[in-house]
């Protein structure tokens, strides 16, 4: 589904620039420059791409895809990174667009601290595709590569339902009756993917909720009381801590999480394992991820963590990549979603990819068998 009305000239806008810049025109697609016979080259063209950290091995390796995808096309690539730190990562914008850099790729740390960067982006007629974290309240994103990320958490609330046998894998109801005790762990809220994934999860288990088979005990159930900040391993372990010292220290058991990234999984689980389950007599609970991240890949396999959400990060550099390569010839981006991504400003016209739930049953088909990992790498977790 094509992109329409005011993104007709996105293209165009571009190609000007571009011809002004090196010299040449902007090639026969949409947008041309009146008069010119040659096309930008890929060569003569850098992009920036802008990654929120290294901390996460996923970050890592959108980068190097993207990085790799953009020099296999023709492109010079600018790939920063900023250590998790919004100043960091707002001067690094800063001088990708001093430099001369002609497209920027922006994973952002925090979706609302860039407008005043995207704006000299445009002033400069430099165009910003949002990747996979959606910024916000800026008119001046052009183009929002991700995942269909209210299904993601659809996904991560059916598999948490599925591993408390609620659900059977087909998607009919199962045999368990509960009730279950559930607490519920929602991302970081300047990421606006955080919200998707908790209305796509929390839809899906508030029926079950208002049933009575699944028990918040905590009574935790808004997304600012289950909010963790920068997606850190370590708040959520605090959090789980926390939780446990104050609402189960009579007998109560934990029987599920809700956990929407496999490094938040992972510090649930070390709160969970001091506290000792998985030990003698205390299974651990159904803990659900997202990301698939080798280590978390391992604990699903070793029966630890029970599901992670495989998002394929080559796929979404290819998809960018394409995105990037249509807005450098002068071309609209293909789009399949143009209603769903309201920055605040504007809705940004989109493509979305699919993801797939991982159990310890295919994680050999998913992740070992499509080569995004070796057999070898799941087996070591690392």
């Amino acid at each position: 589904m094509k992109r329409r009305s005011a993104l007709a000239v996105f293209g165009a806008g571009l190609a000007l620039t571009l011809a002004a810049c090196g010299g040449g025109g902007a090639g026969s697609g949409t947008g041309a420059s009146a008069g010119s016979s040659e096309s930008a080259k890929p060569a003569d063209i850098t992009v920036g791409v802008a990654m929120p950290t290294k901390t996460s091995e996923r970050w890592i390796a959108d980068g190097n895809n993207v990085k790799a995808g953009l020099e296999k096309a023709g492109y010079k690539v600018d790939l920063q990174y900023a250590n998790d730190d919004i100043p960091t990562q707002s001067q690094q914008i800063d001088q990708m667009i001093t430099k001369g850099d002609k497209l920027l790729i922006i994973a952002a740390i925090d979706g609302t601290a860039l407008t005043s960067q995207l704006s000299a982006a445009a002033s400069a007629g430099v165009k910003v595709i949002s990747y996979d974290r959606l910024i916000r309240g800026s008119k001046d994103v052009d183009f929002y590569v991700s995942f269909d990320n209210y299904k993601v958490g659809v996904q991560q609330g059916t598999s948490l339902l599925t591993g408390l046998g609620l659900k059977n894998a087909d998607g009919s109801e199962g045999t368990a009756a509960g009730p279950f005790n559930v607490e519920l762990f929602a991302g970081s809220l300047d990421d606006n993917n955080a919200k998707f994934f908790w209305d796509g999860a929390y839809d899906t288990i508030k029926p079950y909720i208002d049933s009575g088979k699944i028990v918040v005990k905590s009574g935790q159930t808004t997304i600012d009381k289950a909010a963790t900040l920068r997606w850190d391993q370590e708040t959520a372990q605090k959090r789980m801590e926390n939780l446990l010292t104050s609402t189960y220290n009579s007998g109560a058991k934990v029987d599920g999480v809700l956990s929407p990234y496999d490094g938040i999984s992972r510090g649930i689980i070390t709160a969970l394992q001091n506290a000792g389950y998985g030990g003698s007599g205390t299974k651990m609970p159904v803990i659900t991820g997202q990301d698939a991240e080798i280590a978390s890949v391992k604990l699903i396999n070793d029966g630890v963590q029970y599901s992670t959400i495989f998002k394929d990060t080559r796929k979404l550099a290819d998809e960018v990549v394409t995105a990037a390569s249509a807005i450098v010839e002068g071309k609209e981006p293909e789009a399949n979603d143009t209603k769903s991504y309201n920055n605040g400003v504007k809705v940004v016209p989109s493509y979305l990819l699919e993801s797939q739930v991982v159990t310890k049953d295919n994680v050999k088909s998913a992740l070992v068998d499509t080569g995004y990992y070796t057999q070898a790498k799941v087996d070591a977790g690392k």
